[in-house]
């Protein structure tokens, strides 16, 4: 972990997130456990944004968005970070359970409080935005294999001034080319560990438009990877994209598709690929 976030720091990227779900706390600890051996310099410019719904212990009735929760939640990704207020806080997932009015009014509170920053949404969709004034910004799965956010949810955040980033911008690692038709997954893949979100990719109509895509990426003389990130990019809606190596390499691929720069029409041709 030290290693990752040692290469992301070298890299210029200076916004690390996390939930406090992730790995059972232990995601949060380790980055906390990070930015305390930093020097004080590093400490100041560090970004840190964390995310609240699922349950720390993995209790299946320990969940959701209530407020008293969201300010126990809280204070538990607090001392694990080792810090008085987080950067950036989101709601992981929305709660059907509790109006989202109470769950919002209760983050305002806490960024009154000094003890949040700027408050998000994660995995919403345009009616909770409309419903929700309060939030900063949005992260949400996008990627050339999933186009959903298009419909509303980027228009939206651009019409009103929020921030968008997009995670999974790989799609599971669909668009890195590591899944060939016919052949099985290999050993420790998202395929075989939680395969079920991308499943409905293993279809010969992808694989034809991978194929493409790794055309264009070898014209180009980049990876298919590079190109994929670069994609959203140049996209003038997204702020950020949401990088999740396993080593310290994998971060390389961003670096590669800064470098690209894709023009709109760059761009736009890729879209009508995976169209």
């Amino acid at each position: 972990a030290f290693a990752i976030m040692d290469r992301a720091w070298e890299l210029g990227i200076t916004t690390f997130d996390t939930a406090d779900a992730y790995g059972g706390g232990r995601s949060e600890t380790w980055i906390g456990e990070w930015r305390r051996a930093k020097s004080a310099d590093v400490r100041e410019r560090l970004v840190l944004s964390t995310k609240v719904f699922h349950s720390v212990e993995g209790d299946p009735n320990d969940r959701g968005l209530a407020p008293a929760r969201i300010r126990r939640q809280l204070e538990g990704s607090l001392r694990r970070l080792g810090v008085e207020r987080v950067d950036m806080y989101l709601t992981h997932e929305p709660d059907p359970d509790t109006p989202l009015a109470d769950t919002l009014a209760v983050l305002d509170e806490l960024a009154r409080e000094g003890k949040l920053g700027a408050i998000g949404g994660s995995n919403v969709d345009g009616e909770i935005l409309r419903a929700g004034d309060r939030y900063d910004f949005v992260q949400n799965s996008y990627s050339l294999l999933d186009r959903e956010s298009e419909a509303e949810v980027l228009w939206l955040c651009a019409a009103r001034g929020l921030g968008f980033e997009a995670f999974s911008p790989l799609a599971g690692g669909w668009l890195t080319g590591k899944y060939r038709r016919g052949e099985p997954a290999a050993p420790g893949s998202r395929m075989t560990q939680r395969p079920e979100p991308y499943l409905h990719l293993d279809d010969e109509r992808v694989y034809r438009k991978l194929d493409e895509l790794q055309r264009i990426a070898e014209e180009r003389g980049t990876s298919l990877t590079a190109l994929a990130i670069a994609w959203l990019l140049a996209d003038e809606r997204v702020t950020a994209v949401v990088l999740g190596p396993r080593r310290p390499e994998h971060l390389e691929p961003g670096v590669e598709a800064l470098e690209l720069g894709l023009s709109r029409s760059e761009r736009d041709e890729l879209a009508r690929v995976f169209s």
